[in-house]
Formats: structure tokens, C-alpha cells, sequence
């Protein structure tokens, strides 16, 4: 009987599911050019800019996800109208900034220092030299780690669901609330889809870095 009522109820999962991709696309998106120029401001910028960059990381690192997600739709929604999808966006988005900065941040250094001093002794200035000589190092040393940001932000979106969000585990939450009972079954059949997306994002990642990888870069086993 359960097994044909989430048969039944399949399309809703999957529209869910769709919603919850949505959302860890954009709050990536958002993550990955923010929290790259982080990283950048945090080695290279003014000890100001440093300071407000590691501030930003610090609290947003330290403030458990739930949390900011009621800040923002509950918050920031008395100045700024926004959705409760655009809220989901915006503080799990800058929550996914600052773990990404430091992902960027240890990449960044770990391109040897000789570099840049070479780079500057053939006359490139030191933004041409971190564009055309660090960055391209350094964004395919961060792949790895970002793997584990894919996978943690992808959990994360399922936290949504308090402020609103009809993503996926809300979807399974009216399955259960509909048929008043079997939260095993229903939560399992939920688990495994965030399983199977988990597991294809990450190959894909995985498949990126080796061909994106330059011989003679240590790289991780397979």
C-alpha cells in the first residue's frame, strides 16, 4: 500500500527534488564567486579588508545553518521582501562563502611563493600574476575539498524546510502527513534520492579533476 502511495506521489518528490537542485546550484554559485574573492581579499588585500573578510568568515562559520535561515527569512524580511527560497538562497549562500573561502584560501597557498616572485622577476604585476599564474593552480588543487562543499551543501538544502522552501524532504514530510504513518519508508525512499545525487555530483567532480589535472601535480588516488 505505501510503496504505491509513493509511486503515486513520485512526480512530487521529484519536484521537490528539482526545487532543492535549484537551490544548491544558486547557493553554490553564490559560495564560489564570493567566497573566491574572500580568499583573494583575505592573502592579498589591505589588513582592513583582511580583518572584515576573516570577521565575515568567523560568524558565518559559527553560526549553526537553522539559525541563519530564520535571521534572514524572519530578519531581514522586515526591511527587504524577498521569498522564502531567495532567503534559503542568501544564508546558506554566505554560509557556503565562507567555508569555500578557506577552500580557495588553502589552494591559493599552496602554490609555492616562487612563483609569484617569478612571475614579477619576468616585469607581471601581482594581479596579473595571481590571474594567469596562481589561480589556475590553485582553483585545480581547491576540486578536491570542493567536493566535500558540494556534498555538506546538498544536506544543507534539505534545512530549508523550516522557513518554507517546498523542496524535497518537505515533500516527503505531506507523504507522511497524508498517509499518517510510515516515516521509515517514506524518509528512506527521501534519503536514498539525496544518496544517488550525492553520489553522481561527486563522480562528476571527481571525473572534472582528473581531466583537468596537469602531469606532474599530485593529485589524490582514485
Amino acid at each position: 500500500m505505501i510503496w504505491e502511495i509513493i509511486w503515486n506521489q513520485m512526480p512530487y518528490l521529484l519536484h521537490g527534488l528539482w526545487i532543492a537542485l535549484q537551490l544548491l546550484a544558486a547557493l553554490l554559485s553564490l559560495g564560489l564567486v564570493l567566497g573566491l574573492a574572500l580568499a583573494l581579499i583575505e592573502i592579498y588585500g589591505h589588513w582592513t579588508l583582511r580583518w572584515t573578510g576573516i570577521l565575515f568568515e568567523r560568524v558565518f562559520r559559527g553560526v549553526p545553518a537553522v539559525v541563519l535561515l530564520l535571521l534572514f527569512y524572519y530578519g531581514v524580511t522586515d526591511f527587504i521582501e524577498m521569498s522564502s527560497f531567495m532567503a534559503a538562497v542568501l544564508a546558506l549562500g554566505l554560509r557556503s562563502t565562507a567555508y569555500q573561502s578557506q577552500i580557495f584560501r588553502g589552494a591559493i597557498q599552496s602554490v609555492p611563493q616562487g612563483q609569484m616572485m617569478a612571475a614579477q622577476a619576468m616585469g607581471m604585476g601581482r594581479a596579473r600574476a595571481v590571474g594567469w599564474i596562481i589561480l589556475p593552480q590553485a582553483l585545480r588543487h581547491a576540486i578536491g575539498p570542493w567536493t566535500n562543499e558540494f556534498s555538506s551543501e546538498l544536506k544543507a538544502t534539505s534545512l530549508a524546510y523550516v522557513i518554507g522552501v517546498v523542496e524535497l524532504t518537505r515533500q516527503g514530510k505531506y507523504i507522511v502527513s497524508s498517509t499518517q504513518g510510515n516515516v521509515l519508508i517514506v524518509f528512506g525512499v527521501v534519503a536514498l534520492m539525496y544518496f544517488v545525487v550525492n553520489r553522481l555530483g561527486n563522480w562528476a567532480l571527481y571525473k572534472f579533476e582528473g581531466r583537468i589535472t596537469v602531469p606532474g601535480f599530485e593529485r589524490r588516488a582514485a
